[in-house]
């Protein structure tokens, strides 16, 4: 009975010393851009939009911005190596932000977004896509910005908002 007892015993921690071993060698840490990824930022008036093709054009779902009278899009395209890895978007109609991760390559980038308005600054928050095996990751928020408000993106490689890759800031910026 006190065999049977130690092999379950010894069976069990070999399993468990097993699964954590796989579970440690496949959650590597995401490696970081280096050199950063390039990034190319396009703005349009919306005021004079629906706007669409030329340099908004991609090889995902190309960009297309809505007319919202007094706003700024913005477009960040990030490539590494001649190679898209994501793109990150400001649409003023609406106020949504979206993050695309378009290289299944182990890494993403974070984007924190911002805006100036009454005087003050408001954080709200670092985003990136999710990280699935998916060809192309994308996350949207929406936000309610006042309108006019300057709106602050400035993309890192690090989650903590850590190596920084590129903005669209200040007078540069999106205006919601």
């Amino acid at each position: 009975m006190r065999t049977s007892i130690g092999k379950r015993f010894t069976g069990l921690a070999t399993g468990a010393l097993l699964a954590t071993g796989a579970l440690v060698a496949t959650a590597a840490p995401a490696q970081a851009y280096d050199p950063d990824p390039a990034v190319a930022t396009y703005y349009r008036d919306t005021g004079t939009c629906p706007c669409s093709g030329g340099s908004l054009t991609d090889p995902f779902d190309g960009t297309s911005f809505a007319q919202d009278a007094g706003g700024t899009a913005v477009k960040m395209e990030l490539t590494a190596a001649g190679s898209f890895v994501g793109k990150v978007e400001f649409h003023p109609n609406d106020e949504k932000l979206w993050v695309y991760d378009t290289r299944n390559d182990g890494d993403t980038f974070y984007a924190a977004v911002g805006y100036s308005s009454g005087g003050s600054y408001h954080d709200l928050g670092t985003f990136s896509a999710p990280g699935t095996s998916q060809t192309v990751d994308l996350t949207v928020k929406d936000f309610d910005i006042p309108e006019g408000a300057y709106v602050d993106i400035t993309l890192y490689d690090g989650a903590g908002r850590t190596d920084y890759i590129a903005a669209a800031r200040g007078t540069g910026a999106a205006v919601a």
